[in-house]
């Protein structure tokens, strides 16, 4: 009887906890070594373990209803792109038609791109979000949080799409004012797509040279 409590006593429980959920980036723990010794107990709780946790994944008949992250992450990275390349486009090769003036008036892709970027953020928010955002004691950003933050497909995606956002809001407003001064800025709204201040700086000093010359 001592032999057999002795071994209850000392032996060893090895269990996985799952706490995750789709698309976050809450990975599951495990909990092991829970060793029992007389009316006390430690647990030591390991890091997560992200390889276990990716072949849970793919074989759990939970989550084989959930597209997986990495997927939704591209999907709309590239449906993000393809959306707005029509209206540089037309900025680009017509901008005086009519029919690029009522497609760059429009602001369905701004509703539609805002909320893609609302999606992908709730996706990828973690507890930890606010902390890597304002990681210094003054509550200002820090690189290194930054980059940490930037680490998953599914914040680098919603990153993106902010990105594509704000770049086509700018060269519109590029776009109007060149019609607006008669102003050349198909070079300013093509670099507006691609390096966004670098287009706004190119329509300045195009419109600086313009009324100079004029």
């Amino acid at each position: 009887m001592a032999s057999s409590s002795s071994a209850f006593f000392s032996s060893q429980i090895s269990l996985s906890l799952r706490v995750d959920s789709p698309c976050r980036n809450i990975k599951n723990s495990k909990l092991f070594g829970q060793q029992l010794v007389g009316k006390s107990r430690t647990i030591f709780i390991t890091r997560p373990n992200l390889v276990k946790d990716s072949l849970f994944r793919k074989s759990s008949p939970v989550y084989a209803s959930w597209m997986p992250c990495s997927q939704i992450a591209n999907g709309a990275f590239t449906l993000g792109t393809a959306a707005v390349l029509p209206f540089y486009t037309f900025m680009v090769v017509a901008p005086k038609a009519e029919l690029t003036k009522k497609l760059v008036s429009s602001s369905v892709p701004y509703m539609a791109l805002g909320l893609l970027y609302a999606y992908l953020l709730y996706l990828s928010w973690t507890p930890d979000t606010m902390r890597l955002m304002f990681a210094s004691k003054y509550w200002l950003p820090e690189l290194p949080g930054i980059a940490k933050m930037f680490s998953t497909e599914m914040t680098l995606a919603s990153a993106w799409i902010h990105l594509l956002a704000v770049d086509l809001f700018a060269a519109r407003q590029v776009y109007y004012d060149g019609l607006q001064e008669n102003i050349e800025t198909r070079h300013s709204v093509t670099l507006c797509l691609l390096f966004c201040p670098i287009g706004v700086l190119s329509h300045f000093i195009t419109k600086a040279l313009t009324r100079a010359r004029d």
